[in-house]
């Protein structure tokens, strides 16, 4: 059994709840933030890649402009191990605040994953969206 950690973060983003949920839910504006091939489907139940084939998983609750739920991996984790991804999207004076948990994580991969997250995805989704 793979030992897990989890992340927390608490995002302000300068974009109405609807601009951040498609830019993580559409596969044309995903790839366009990060910089990186994205196929993502808009159904629960759905499978989804991003960076290229590194990320990978499947919609398992979507409440549009609201909520994204997702059991996600990378390909370098151990075989069949997937964590829990959870984008909470409320609306905030200029712009939108995402409550984001990132659940069992394997713990060697924490450090990375964090660093990923902000730097892959947070700092260049505030940016495409700021420009707006």
């Amino acid at each position: 059994m793979t030992t897990t950690r989890n992340l927390r973060h608490r995002v302000h983003v300068q974009a109405k709840p609807s601009a951040v949920y498609d830019a993580l839910m559409d596969s044309r504006k995903h790839s366009a933030f990060t910089g990186a091939p994205a196929q993502i489907s808009r159904s629960v139940g759905g499978r989804f890649s991003a960076h290229g084939r590194h990320l990978e998983g499947v919609n398992v609750d979507l409440t549009k402009n609201k909520r994204i739920v997702q059991a996600w991996r990378a390909a370098n984790w151990p075989k069949g191990h997937y964590s829990i991804v959870t984008f909470a999207l409320t609306p905030s004076r200029g712009g939108t605040v995402v409550d984001f948990t990132h659940v069992g994580i394997p713990a060697q991969r924490l450090r990375s994953i964090d660093w990923g997250w902000k730097n892959y995805y947070w700092k260049p989704l505030k940016a495409a969206l700021a420009r707006k």
